[in-house]
């Protein structure tokens, strides 16, 4: 199993992660992008949050995208170069306690990605 997680702070990483953990084996690869926003401060953080917490279940690559370009862009770019099988977003710039629904960056990837996504929920 190939996926992407796209991820902007420590509180989605964590959840993507929660999961992720039960269905991986070794043999999966994951790939961790993050997209640094002024919004997004622990960015850098949740990358390692992936890391830490997938280390030995699978292939774990982590990338800093451009934070010049539009989130949702530069995810659905990944998604074409790396091409998941599935993809994980949270649903709200990482924020626990959001208001329900999903941000413009998760409903951008969840209609352009052209493979499964799962929203997860950060808990508060």
């Amino acid at each position: 199993m190939r996926v992407l997680i796209a991820t902007d702070s420590v509180h989605t990483t964590a959840a993507a992660c929660d999961y992720l953990e039960p269905r991986l084996d070794g043999d999966d690869a994951v790939a961790v992008v993050t997209v640094p926003t002024d919004e997004a401060r622990d960015a850098a953080d949740a990358l390692n949050v992936a890391t830490a917490r997938l280390l030995g279940r699978a292939d774990v690559e982590t990338t800093r995208l451009d934070a010049g370009e539009d989130a949702a862009d530069a995810i659905l770019a990944a998604v074409d170069e790396r091409s998941p099988d599935t993809v994980v977003v949270g649903r709200h710039a990482g924020t626990p306690g959001a208001s329900p629904g999903l941000g413009g960056t998760a409903r951008r990837v969840v209609e352009g990605a052209g493979v499964p996504v799962v929203v997860v929920v950060p808990s508060a």
